[in-house]
């Protein structure tokens, strides 16, 4: 596995592991990497400074290595892609939050779920949950107020 840097033409940053450096190559050509901030499929690898450790340790350095590994490292510091990488991710962040606060989870249930609300049989309240397309395009098409979520449920993630 490999991590790269990369850029789209309106300078957002991010980065994104691969398999190899072909894997990357493959992906970029066939346009199917894209920014997460503006949706360009025109990425490519930012300049990125190399983890290299020391060539030779010292006695100094190996108790400081013991020392680190008696602390456990801070998880935020370990996982930096999960800290919002600019204002909106902030702001997507939030509205998530509020969403899943808010909002009852009703999973892969969503479409009957609304039908049912719309149609009276249920009571009313905010819900969220996951839809195939064409049972989400049959709400839209009965007058049933949804709108797809700019996130995956939390069920749905690594």
């Amino acid at each position: 596995m490999i991590r790269y840097s990369l850029k789209c033409p309106d300078a957002h940053e991010f980065d994104s592991w691969f398999q190899s450096g072909d894997a990357f190559e493959k992906l970029a050509a066939a346009s199917m990497l894209s920014c997460p901030q503006c949706g360009s499929t025109d990425v490519h690898k930012a300049i990125m400074a190399p983890r290299i450790g020391p060539t030779h340790k010292s006695a100094d350095a190996d108790k400081a290595a013991a020392a680190n590994t008696a602390t456990p490292p801070d998880p935020v510091e370990m996982h930096a892609l999960s800290a919002p990488a600019s204002p909106a991710e902030a702001a997507m962040q939030e509205l998530k939050k509020k969403i899943q606060e808010h909002s009852e989870y009703v999973g892969p249930d969503f479409a009957q779920e609304a039908r049912k609300i719309h149609d009276g049989d249920a009571p009313e309240r905010s819900i969220y949950g996951e839809a195939k397309p064409e049972d989400a395009r049959k709400l839209v098409e009965d007058g049933v107020p949804v709108a797809p979520l700019p996130f995956v449920p939390n069920r749905k993630t690594n």
